[in-house]
């Protein structure tokens, strides 16, 4: 293999990805709750005149997993910087839970996320940043 600076940054990518993956696939697989940290729908706050709203979209790879079974959300941001992070949240007993997944956006606002949940039944899901929420989605857990 010829290495080039293309296939360099190519190599760096994969492994700081790979290396975030790992690092995020003990914690967020456990469904454990961080921290509580509700957050209000972009929509609820005004704009201001020429602001751009910010905005979150979210699809999951599966819409139902066997417990512990890696799905990704993928999505794309709009109005948040690039590199702002994401973080998945759950509804747990009715408050969003924010569970300890979490990756920073692309040059051109898109992100994915590899997720596990062990919380069997209906899940309620989520990706926020900041006060910016996408809209809720569900994963079945078998």
């Amino acid at each position: 293999m010829i290495v080039t600076k293309r296939n360099s940054l190519r190599l760096a990518a994969v492994a700081a990805l790979g290396a975030l993956l790992l690092g995020t696939a003990g914690t967020a697989m456990a469904a454990a709750p961080a921290a509580t940290a509700p957050v209000a729908p972009a929509a609820t706050a005004p704009v201001a005149s020429a602001a751009v709203s910010a905005g979150i979209t979210a699809k999951p790879s599966v819409t139902s997993a066997q417990a512990w079974q890696l799905f990704r959300v993928t999505g794309t941001t709009t109005g948040l910087e690039a590199g702002s992070t994401v973080t998945l949240q759950q509804k747990q007993h009715g408050t969003w839970v924010t569970l300890p997944a979490s990756v920073h956006t692309t040059r051109n606002g898109s992100y994915s996320l590899g997720v596990k949940l062990g919380i069997k039944g209906l899940n309620e899901l989520r990706i926020v940043s900041g006060n910016t929420a996408s809209p809720v989605f569900t994963v079945t857990v078998r």
